[in-house]
């Protein structure tokens, strides 16, 4: 069979034994139905007058009320006029403004983390021209920024030890309202809920409790599950963050399906509502399909997803896209599993974007650094270098300590596979560098893999749109997810204060 995969800024057409299975999110499996547009604003609406575990805006806010209304930002895709994000929060405006809350008094907050800070034109498209002209101008629209120390509140730490430092702004409005998707995530199972606030707005330190090896490279964190370690922290910072305000964040939260499109709205209390909307989640994210554990999985890596522009050919970065392949469908995965994909890997870092990465990658080739942990001793050094810092708040460039989060994610693939195959490089270096085997087609790769790795007929993967799609975590037929979290969420809003 004749296969199209991504790669750099089109396709590569691939010939693959007529014996390999092909899944495409939302087209194999069909999601559930998305609610239809005409329908939007009364389902967004009806959510957020009905909220979970907690009183709806009409009673939280009056006049005279600070609000900040924190949203996710271009990472978290859907950019079409009847986005989450444009929705909710024109009616969540609505309900302010009729509650006498004032414009002045409200404040818009891209939740960009450590991801670099959204541009004039990307914060434009995430909230639409309207918002955008009624808010931009009069700089009622800000990005978090995580070096502010100005703007930042230092909490302490969780129970567990975890330091908390959150957005001041956030920390000092009567009502926060959090604006999330309930997305397949391979860091936790879902985006929007707690994790929304324990990563978006916080700081590096923060983040250096749960996105680290000691965290990452545990055996509840791949496969992807909601009761990982991670996803046990996200919800304790999210839930010491609310008892250190004296309030609750508000959330709207959407299931989202394959193209962005909202499947249903949720909102109210997180330690409520989460585990809520994971249960409809779950049945568009945990797909239980296969019939079969795959030896090899094949797939496509553009130049330009979700991270940015260089993602599929900076080395640090397209390692981190292949374990997110393996985190979310290791399930499916034979022991010997080899993954083969294809990157032009052209030698084009994006210093701009990951000014810091040229430096990591070379130290990676020296001084005994013989497995990605090894370089995990540096965050620190790399997290307050003050030139990268820089650069993250004044030329939108991601954060320096972001590139662990990625390197520890990038170890991942390595522990779970017997080889991984980059084919097509054009500066093959780069790719042997990081460990990878390097061939310059598909067909070769696939034919090494059966003499070295799996044998003369090996059940196949390809996942010809793994990055142009919002993914799921594929399953073997008749198993189920075992990582809801209903128990543990449930049960965390009887410990809240």
């Amino acid at each position: 069979m004749n296969v199209a995969l991504e790669y750099g800024q089109g396709t590569v057409n691939v010939t693959l034994p007529d014996t390999a299975d092909i899944f495409i999110p939302g087209e194999t499996v069909p999601d559930p139905p998305y609610i239809p547009e005409d329908q939007l604003e009364e389902k967004t609406l009806e959510s957020l007058r009905n909220p979970m575990g907690m009183e709806p805006l009409s009673k939280l806010a009056h006049k005279g009320s600070k609000v900040t209304i924190v949203f996710p930002d271009r990472v978290k895709g859907g950019e079409q006029p009847t986005s989450h994000r444009k929705i909710s929060i024109k009616l969540i405006l609505k309900e302010l403004y009729d509650a006498g809350v004032e414009k002045k008094d409200i404040l818009l907050i891209c939740s960009n983390g450590l991801h670099r800070k959204n541009t004039e034109k990307e914060i434009r498209a995430v909230l639409g021209n309207e918002l955008f002209h009624e808010f931009w101008y009069t700089h009622q629209i800000i990005n978090h920024d995580s070096e502010d120390y100005d703007h930042l509140v230092d909490l302490g730490t969780t129970e567990r030890g975890d330091p908390v430092l959150m957005n001041k702004y956030v920390y000092d409005s009567d009502v926060a309202i959090l604006i999330g998707h309930t997305q397949g995530n391979p860091y936790g199972g879902y985006s929007g809920g707690y994790k929304h606030c324990s990563t978006g707005i916080t700081h590096w330190r923060s983040i250096a409790s749960h996105h680290v090896p000691e965290v990452m490279h545990r055996a509840d964190f791949t496969p992807v599950s909601g009761k990982s370690l991670m996803r046990t922290k996200f919800d304790e910072i999210g839930q010491y963050m609310e008892t250190c305000m004296g309030k609750k964040f508000f959330c709207c939260d959407a299931v989202l399906d394959t193209k962005s499109r909202q499947i249903e709205i949720n909102s109210g209390y997180a330690a409520v509502m989460q585990p809520h909307s994971w249960i409809t989640a779950d049945k568009r994210t945990y797909v239980p399909w296969a019939e079969k554990k795959y030896d090899v999985m094949i797939f496509g890596m553009p130049q330009f997803f979700h991270y940015g522009d260089g993602m599929g050919t900076n080395p640090i970065m397209l390692m981190q896209a292949i374990s997110a392949q393996v985190i979310r469908h290791k399930r499916i995965m034979s022991d010997n599993c080899v993954i083969i994909f294809t990157s032009t890997c052209n030698g084009y870092f994006h210093d701009e974007l990951w000014p810091y990465l040229r430096e990591m990658y070379e130290m990676f080739q020296h001084d005994q650094m013989n497995t990605l942990p090894d370089m995990n001793r540096y965050g620190e050094y790399f997290a307050t270098d003050e030139e990268y810092i820089r650069k993250y708040r004044y030329c939108n460039a991601f954060h320096p300590f972001h590139g662990f989060s990625m390197i520890s994610c990038a170890h991942v693939a390595e522990m779970n596979t017997s080889a991984i195959y980059l084919c097509g490089a054009q500066d093959p270096g780069f790719a042997r560098g990081m460990g990878l085997k390097t061939r310059a087609t598909v067909e070769e790769a696939l034919e090494d893999a059966k003499k070295k790795f799996v044998g003369a007929n090996p059940n196949i993967l390809v996942l010809p749109q793994t990055f142009k799609l919002s993914a799921v975590h594929l399953m073997m037929k008749g198993e189920t997810s075992g990582g809801k979290g209903h128990e543990d969420c449930g049960c965390m809003a009887h410990h809240h204060k």
